[in-house]
């Protein structure tokens, strides 16, 4: 769904944050939820990756990123959120992050839908006529594909038979952290993913789909942008979270075990 227009619309922090390590990326969305559920309002970000980077999905065991052999030499960080892996380099990264009591908070479709819907209407910008998939196919346990933009789930956003953008969530105490990533052309550590370049499209860039998409979820999801850095404090946070759990083999490579 679409926030209706009669909503009011909710002050947001806007975060655009420079290319990173996988690290501090996933402590940064970490410390944001965690102040969201501490009483801090919403906060969108758009963050990139410094290299090429393998983000596993909460559930998945370490050993199986051997499954893919074009990121072995990727490096590789274990996220809060579930789903399958994703090779992070050709892409656009957002997280989101809502208090207890919003109206995106109160059910877990309404806040994934209304962000893909406001992407696929952002995409006909370019003449790019994406879908929300609403009939996926029904894999179980093992058989799921390692890798998330090879599985298909409800909500995802489709071109054809590609899936170009998913994303997934996690809540603490109310508040709410969604987090996804919008595929814009195939990397070399994923050959096998196409994005809307090859797709016959025009190629995107991150910045121009990140200008555009802004001012869709404005209208889309009646948020007003205040765009601020991270503060001193929330650095501090974000590293002793990046310290104490992503740094870690333990969460990286045994979290499941």
């Amino acid at each position: 769904m679409i926030v209706p227009r009669t909503t009011a619309m909710t002050e947001c922090r806007l975060l655009l944050d420079p290319a990173c390590s996988g690290v501090w990326n996933m402590a940064v969305d970490e410390m944001l939820l965690e102040q969201s559920a501490a009483g801090a309002g919403c906060c969108w970000r758009f963050y990139g990756w410094g290299v090429p980077t393998l983000s596993l999905g909460y559930f998945q065991a370490y050993e199986d990123r051997r499954q893919h052999a074009d990121s072995a030499a990727c490096p590789a960080v274990r996220r809060l959120t579930g789903g399958g892996a994703i090779v992070h380099d050709v892409e656009l990264t957002y997280s989101i992050v809502v208090p207890r009591g919003h109206p995106l908070a109160a059910r877990r479709e309404t806040l994934y839908t209304a962000v893909h819907r406001s992407l696929i209407n952002t995409l006909t910008d370019w003449g790019i006529k994406a879908v929300i998939c609403d009939n996926p196919p029904k894999w179980h346990g093992s058989q799921q594909p390692f890798l998330c933009f090879q599985r298909r789930a409800p909500g995802d956003v489709l071109l054809g038979d590609l899936k170009i953008a998913g994303s997934a969530q996690r809540r603490r105490r109310g508040a709410v952290l969604q987090h996804g990533s919008v595929l814009l052309g195939r990397s070399p550590a994923a050959e096998e993913l196409d994005g809307p370049a090859e797709a016959g499209g025009d190629p995107i860039a991150a910045d121009a789909l990140s200008d555009a998409w802004l001012n869709r979820l404005s209208e889309g999801l009646a948020l007003r942008w205040r765009e601020e850095a991270l503060s001193e404090n929330e650095l501090r946070l974000a590293t002793d979270l990046a310290e104490a759990r992503y740094l870690r083999p333990q969460w990286t490579e045994n979290r499941v075990r």
